[in-house]
């Protein structure tokens, strides 16, 4: 499988890229896709939630009532939770979402993300992104020069660029990131994937 390379004006480069089979032409794998999209936002969940049971309620400890003789049911505390005021029955404690999948596992779910892109045409091929300074115009007109600039896009760089992510920050619906942050959600929470030509290489030892 082979894309065109583009510049940032959006013009053909004349050059070509080969993006591998193993990688952007896999049948997808949707169980895969699902635990890992799923591993990724558990693992943003902060799990503070907290409310308090009644052991932990400030309160008196008397006996608000006798035992007999009310009509009602017998009550030894305030702090029970079939008051006002009182604790919370196996309320929301602090806990971590997270858990563990295989590397196996979530390398073929990157790989499914990528073929359903690839079957979308939703990937884009260019030329390695550098700008001499922060500047969210330029990033801007690199995607309208693409055509993109309805679309949600997540560009792939192969290593960190400080200028060419300060210049994306203030766009609402662009992303920037480094081959080794790829993640199966943001592949796919994208509209359009754009890769460098290093990404392309970076992705291709990372997946391989």
């Amino acid at each position: 499988m082979e894309a065109v390379v583009l510049d940032i004006k959006g013009k053909d480069t004349g050059r070509k890229v080969s993006l591998t089979d193993a990688i952007y032409a896999i049948e997808p794998n949707d169980h895969a896709v699902y635990l890992d999209v799923k591993q990724y936002l558990a693992n943003q969940r902060q799990g503070t939630h907290k409310s308090k049971e009644r052991a932990e309620i400030t309160g008196s400890t008397r006996k608000i009532k006798k035992q007999k003789g009310t009509g009602t049911a017998r009550a030894g505390s305030i702090k029970s939770p079939v008051f006002r005021g009182g604790g919370r029955v196996f309320g929301p404690r602090p806990r971590n979402y997270s858990f563990k999948l295989n590397k196996k596992l979530k390398s073929l779910a990157r790989k499914s993300a990528f073929s359903i892109k690839a079957k979308e045409n939703a990937i884009v091929v260019m030329e390695n992104v550098n700008f001499d300074a922060p500047k969210t115009s330029a990033y801007s007109d690199m995607i309208s020069n693409l055509g993109l600039n309805t679309r949600k896009t997540l560009l792939v760089l192969g290593d960190s660029n400080k200028n060419v992510y300060l210049s994306s920050r203030n766009l609402q619906y662009t992303q920037v990131i480094t081959a080794s942050e790829l993640s199966t959600y943001k592949i796919l929470n994208s509209g359009t994937v754009l890769l460098t030509e290093g990404a392309v290489e970076k992705i291709e030892n990372i997946l391989s």
